[in-house]
């Protein structure tokens, strides 16, 4: 009877056992399982979005890898930035019809130079240097506002002045580097006294150097001002443009070897606009 009794109590304890492992290694695959689900998890938040960023006609056409544009879009984003940056009619950009029939005038920004102390760049040139480079931005912005004239901001019709950037050739991109390119642009800065319409015309042309750039999050329309909005607008195409150059014309552009760049741009070095 004893014997019987401790087979009964032997074979309870067996099983106790076996149902304490099986519910322990239980719960260890299911903390294991958390613990995958949740390094997945960290994976796609961490995870950058498709690059949606060739722009043509201003549409996306598809997911590309993140050092890759196409030229369309590369030719497309230098065109924008650089009108943007040397048109110069001072009124701010319409945000209503109201605004259309009666544009505003463009108080300007003031910029800090080293040569003047503060003048002032328009608002269209302040939004379009958001394009550029944060190590490039400042020093371009201080050239760019020794090189406007305080007429631009003139209320009186006999003292105006406008400015327009005529661009006649945008080179094909040239790869420099994975996600870098060189391109070339032949253009004209126009400004015009608009009392009688005489012109100053100066040769614009320029070297820039254009890289790829990472994703940044679209801002919350409700809470976003319009130049917040204009300001992400330059940077949604994933383009920067980190160095401008004086351009080399005394060869064919697509043909020169960087040594000869270098001695191009040498000779025709002016100050401006040069890192």
């Amino acid at each position: 009877m004893v014997n019987l009794l401790n087979k009964k109590r032997q074979r309870t304890g067996n099983i106790l056992t076996t149902f304490a492992i099986a519910t322990f290694s239980l719960h260890l695959l299911v903390i294991l399982l958390f613990i995958f689900q949740g390094l997945q998890i960290r994976q796609l938040s961490l995870r950058k979005p498709p690059n949606f960023v060739e722009m043509i006609d201003g549409k996306p056409v598809g997911a590309i890898d993140d050092l890759e544009r196409s030229p369309e879009a590369i030719q497309q984003f230098v065109t924008k930035t650089m009108t943007s940056m040397f048109n110069w009619s001072g009124t701010l950009p319409p945000t209503s019809i109201e605004e259309v029939t009666k544009p505003q005038p463009d108080p300007g920004i003031l910029v800090k130079t080293p040569v003047a102390g503060s003048k002032k760049v328009t608002t269209s040139s302040w939004v379009a240097s958001f394009a550029i480079s944060e190590d490039f931005r400042k020093g371009f912005l201080s050239a760019i506002a020794q090189m406007t004239p305080p007429e631009v901001f003139a209320t009186y019709p006999n003292q105006a002045m406008s400015a327009q950037l005529v661009i006649k050739r945008v080179y094909p991109p040239k790869k420099i580097a994975p996600g870098k390119w060189r391109v070339g642009m032949v253009a004209d800065l126009i400004q015009k006294k608009r009392i009688d319409n005489r012109s100053k015309i100066t040769p614009f042309n320029k070297d820039l150097l254009v890289r790829a750039v990472d994703y940044y999050p679209y801002p919350q329309n409700d809470n976003s001002t319009d130049l917040q909005k204009a300001i992400y607008s330059n940077r949604a195409d994933k383009l920067e443009i980190y160095e401008i150059r004086n351009l080399c014309l005394l060869d064919e552009y697509s043909n020169l070897t960087e040594e000869q760049l270098k001695q191009c741009t040498n000779r025709n070095k002016s100050g401006n606009f040069i890192r």
